[in-house]
């Protein structure tokens, strides 16, 4: 059996590539060239009622080229790291930028914004979980949901994914760099029944180390709890209230605030958020950082898609906005300094206050906590937000009774500016670490 490479030698495999496109882009005469490769591999494994539905190996990657010939672009991809193929798919960029119209902004990043000597963050903890190790860990946490409540009665599955791969990045600036990452995850999903009132809910772990994953056994009861506290759920009346997004669903409104200010949306004019900066837009006891070297954290990075450095940025200071988030195209758009933003945010540290969930239910009162979001109704350009929703009525500060089939609307710039407490249950399983957030009032439609 062929023995697999060894990260290393496969980050050095996939930088001799890298250095090949760029050499055959300035053997064609580009003014400016890069190039880029994610290659992942590992495994997948889902089963149903202990049997197994799923189990897949998989090793896959493309690396992208881009050629600029002045403000010229053209871009092409190969899984073929071949001589040839690479040859091949430098030429087709060129024949492609030969059709395209100038772009006084387009290029590849200023060589002062790009990052030359990545840091370690500590992020490749790969591990070698057997198919069969797999297929038993999803069973132990769809036997431990079923005996958690005999309210119980079907499963929509467990599933677990154990990844690891590699990044490169090079350009006609010097800069060639990348790293390798690890993520390892465990969900499952069940049904709950009673008489006729039928509920689905999930918990789920992820983690870059394999040993940090909770135990599939409390994957399983906490997947149950969730479902079967479901089970019962009922209309509210249409009314105005306060409403609390649980932690794990919270992350979504940030989310939209990423969107708000993202520099592509502020060059096309396309967000509420326009001409915001230095503005308070978040109450004033919020501030978020961003921190991307963070040791371990899915969301830290060394550098952004296009090798530009990534730092700490405090984002809202106070309420207030500091800044856009730019690539370097919507940078020079506006005017900016490219904030390392191609491909995404990187660890959004979210300010909370010493109360758990339960603290801001009893300060809240009567209202509205919501578990679960159903829709796509929010228009960044306007702030209007409407979305379906379930949870759990709260009154005299205590949970009475589940809710569904409810909606919550506002606007985003009105709902960011009345958040009233962030709750100390920060979920630390994404990008955006958030704890439960209380805003003042929404409007509520059901009967």
């Amino acid at each position: 059996m062929q023995q697999q490479p060894s990260i290393e030698q496969e980050i050095a495999e996939v930088k001799a590539a890298v250095s090949q496109v760029l050499a055959h882009a300035k053997a064609l005469g580009a003014s400016s060239a890069e190039a880029a490769m994610s290659r992942t591999r590992g495994l997948s494994v889902e089963t149903r009622h202990g049997e197994v539905e799923t189990v897949e190996f998989n090793q896959d990657g493309g690396l992208g080229i881009s050629l600029y010939f002045g403000q010229r672009k053209g871009s092409a991809s190969t899984a073929d790291l071949s001589p040839q193929a690479l040859q091949r798919a430098v030429a087709a960029a060129a024949d492609i930028a030969r059709y395209t119209s100038e772009d006084p902004h387009a290029g590849v990043a200023e060589a002062d914004w790009l990052e030359f000597s990545p840091p370690d963050l500590d992020l490749f903890y790969p591990d070698s979980i057997s198919t069969e190790q797999a297929i038993a860990l999803c069973a132990g946490a769809e036997d431990a949901a079923f005996a958690t409540d005999p309210r119980i009665t079907n499963s929509e599955g467990a599933s677990f994914s154990s990844h690891q791969g590699l990044k490169v990045y090079g350009n006609s600036h010097g800069q060639l760099v990348g790293y390798p990452s690890s993520r390892h995850s465990f969900s499952c999903v069940v049904i709950g029944e009673q008489g006729e009132d039928m509920q689905r809910d999930y918990s789920f772990t992820v983690a870059r180390q394999y040993s940090q994953l909770l135990d599939p056994k409390q994957i399983g009861r906490e997947a149950a709890i969730e479902t079967v506290a479901r089970l019962g759920a009922r209309k509210v009346a249409t009314q105005k209230i306060p409403v609390i997004f649980r932690a794990d669903i919270a992350s979504s409104l940030f989310g939209h605030l990423v969107s708000a200010i993202s520099g592509g949306s502020i060059y096309r004019k396309s967000s509420f958020l326009l001409g915001k900066v230095g503005q308070q837009i978040l109450a004033p006891q919020i501030s978020i950082a961003e921190q991307p070297h963070l040791k371990q954290a899915l969301a830290s990075s060394p550098f952004d898609s296009e090798g530009v450095k990534t730092r700490d940025l405090a984002v809202i200071e106070q309420g207030v906005l500091t800044t856009y988030l730019t690539t370097s195209y919507s940078a020079r758009k506006l005017g900016m300094a490219s904030t390392g933003h191609a491909g995404g945010i990187h660890n959004w540290l979210v300010s909370h206050g010493n109360d758990d969930l339960a603290a801001l239910c009893r300060q809240m009162g009567k209202g509205l906590l919501v578990t679960e979001l159903m829709g796509q109704g929010v228009n960044t350009v306007t702030g209007d937000y409407s979305r379906g929703a379930s949870g759990f009525w709260v009154e005299h500060g205590e949970i009475q009774f589940p809710v569904a089939e409810v909606t919550i609307a506002g606007n985003l710039a009105d709902m960011l500016l009345n958040i009233v407490a962030i709750g100390n249950d920060v979920d630390k399983r994404g990008g955006v670490l958030t704890g439960s957030v209380l805003i003042g009032q929404m409007q509520l439609a059901g009967d």
